[in-house]
């Protein structure tokens, strides 16, 4: 049992449950449905779940070469691709049918496209280009969109806007990870920005630039009604730290430095959120 709840990478599924939530939050109009609530995230957590179980069978090969996931299931030979695959369908599966049957299909297809832009596109592209990283930003982005479509949220500029809050954070998030792990990466074959860029100035320059990029785009909540003034301060001052740190790797893209611009990051997130549901006007 611990060897396929490790397949789910819980840390990540939590992170998706999270952004969810926050999603379903600020969708919700006429308070919040608790019930709603509850089942969406647990369809959300078994489709989140599935499609960490299937980068891990798809990436078995990499994570053997790879010091940092070399103990995971597959790799170590606590579970047989076969049957991680086949835990992977089940619990995916399951989790897109209860979301259709048990909140709606616009939720339930979201969820799908989800799990099929992480697997089918991102998984395989990260051997292939260092653009894999936006790709991946993706599906990323998607579970708080599910939550807002699952508490009745329509579909507008509103919800666009937290799509691309949590496009833009994951990039320097992930550029920093991988600049740390950047050996790693070499070993694994993955073709990570950093496994090119021999000083990481190039690195740390993308990450100022979506960090700075992110600045503008995190106070449209604000500018489009969705949240008040505590919120549009709390995340320009979020956001230009977020930028401040990341803007260090620049000079020289240290392994300090990108530990930093990760540990920031793992804050920023969370506590804009926090502002979000603290300050939401409607």
């Amino acid at each position: 049992m611990v060897a396929y709840l490790e397949l789910t990478k819980p840390r990540i599924t939590q992170l998706v449950l999270l952004t969810a939530a926050a999603g379903f939050y600020l969708g919700s109009r006429d308070g919040v449905d608790v019930g709603l609530l509850v089942r969406t995230l647990i369809g959300v957590a078994l489709v989140a779940a599935g499609t960490n179980a299937f980068n891990q069978v798809r990436e078995r090969d990499v994570d053997a070469r790879m010091r940092r996931t070399e103990r995971r299931p597959l790799p170590s030979g606590r579970l047989t691709p076969r049957a991680a695959a086949l835990f992977a369908g089940v619990i995916s599966v399951a989790g897109v049918l209860y979301l259709a049957l048990e909140v709606n299909l616009l939720t339930a297809g979201l969820a799908a496209l989800t799990l099929a832009s992480y697997v089918l596109l991102y998984t395989p592209l990260k051997r292939k280009t260092s653009l894999n990283t936006l790709i991946g930003a993706v599906p990323g982005a998607l579970p708080i969109v599910g939550g807002w479509t699952a508490a009745g949220g329509a579909i507008g500029p509103a919800v666009a806007a937290l799509f691309w809050i949590l496009f833009l954070w994951q990039l320097p998030h992930f550029l920093a990870l991988a600049w740390i792990y950047r050996e790693d990466y070499r070993r694994g074959g993955l073709a990570m920005l950093s496994v090119s860029d021999p000083d990481g100035r190039h690195t740390g320059r993308m990450a100022l630039l979506y960090a700075m990029a992110l600045v503008p785009v995190s106070l449209l909540p604000t500018l489009l009604g969705v949240t008040g003034a505590l919120y549009f301060f709390g995340a320009l001052a979020l956001g230009l730290a977020y930028a401040g740190v990341s803007g260090t790797m620049t000079r020289a893209a240290t392994t300090a430095r990108a530990w930093r611009v990760f540990l920031v990051s793992i804050v920023y997130l969370p506590a804009l959120l926090t502002l979000m549901v603290l300050d939401k006007v409607v």
